[in-house]
């Protein structure tokens, strides 16, 4: 199936990233968020990382006007019924998410595919609030999307072979490299790097090192280009507790418990990069 009409719901970081690489490879995109504050900010953040790309004359200012017209927004979830495929970028949150399900399940057409972006939560739990579980897949991109190669696709227990092989091939187009992962709490990928930020966190806790020499230590003696805890700064400390959660909840295993830190983090408003501050402190 020829995916001309991408549809993106939600305008943060991940969702601005998916939209700005979809419209950079030609697929016409609706990005849409719950408010025009929060669609107005995602288009911003789109407009500055190209401007940025013209700057270092990575983009012409011919593609960058083309790749905004192929971008338009919106803060009407039904406008997504003129979408062919639908990538669901929203907070990491199970009732959210559910919810956002249900109600494009209502107003997409019925051969739409609804994938949903999420780092950790099974597929299967998401494609049982629609009537469509064949035609729901995860679509796990990584952060920063424009730059990170990698998506991560995730089969439910109904995904159809059509649905996967259409999720592979639009994740071609968008220049991306998918990895077939099976719908296990956290995947692949954050299956590992999470329990590893959350020892790192827990080295904080403990009192083992500083966060710099913790990072230093990852870097330098194991080739990491970032730092485990401004790794974490950076995907937000919000976003890591949520994973660590659905880790420990899925998996029963006591090794996934979070970090008591990482929660006191959280509960005091300190997210990492979006909000100012986290292990490290952002002007």
């Amino acid at each position: 199936m020829e995916i001309h009409t991408l549809g993106v719901v939600g305008a943060g970081q991940m969702g601005a990233g998916i939209a700005q690489v979809a419209a950079t490879n030609g697929v016409r995109v609706i990005m849409n968020d719950m408010n025009d504050e929060f669609v107005k900010k995602g288009r911003q953040r789109i407009v500055d990382n190209l401007n940025r790309l013209v700057e270092k004359r990575r983009f012409s200012e011919t593609e960058r006007r083309q790749t905004l017209d192929r971008i338009s927004v919106s803060s009407d979830l039904r406008h997504m019924a003129t979408a062919d495929f639908v990538v669901e970028a929203a907070s990491e949150n199970e009732q959210i998410k559910f919810k956002l399900f249900q109600e494009l399940d209502d107003i997409c057409r019925e051969h739409v595919i609804l994938a949903s972006n999420t780092s950790s939560i099974p597929i299967g739990r998401i494609a049982a609030a629609t009537r469509r579980p064949d035609r729901v897949i995860g679509m796990h991109f990584m952060n920063p999307v424009p730059m990170m190669q990698l998506v991560e696709i995730i089969r439910g227990l109904a995904t159809s072979d059509e649905t996967y092989d259409t999720t592979r091939l639009l994740t071609e187009k968008l220049a991306k490299t998918p990895v077939l992962a099976n719908d296990f709490p956290g995947f692949i990928a954050n299956r590992i790097l999470l329990p590893m930020i959350n020892e790192a966190i827990y080295c904080v806790y403990h009192g083992v090192g500083d966060c710099e020499a913790i990072d230093t230590v990852m870097k330098l003696g194991m080739n990491h280009p970032m730092g485990p805890l401004a790794l974490a700064d950076l995907i937000g400390l919000d976003t890591c507790l949520a994973i660590m959660e659905t880790l420990h909840k899925g998996l029963g295993d006591p090794k996934y418990r979070p970090c008591p830190l990482l929660r006191q983090y959280v509960e005091a408003g300190w997210l990492g990069r979006k909000s100012g501050r986290g292990f490290y402190t952002y002007n």
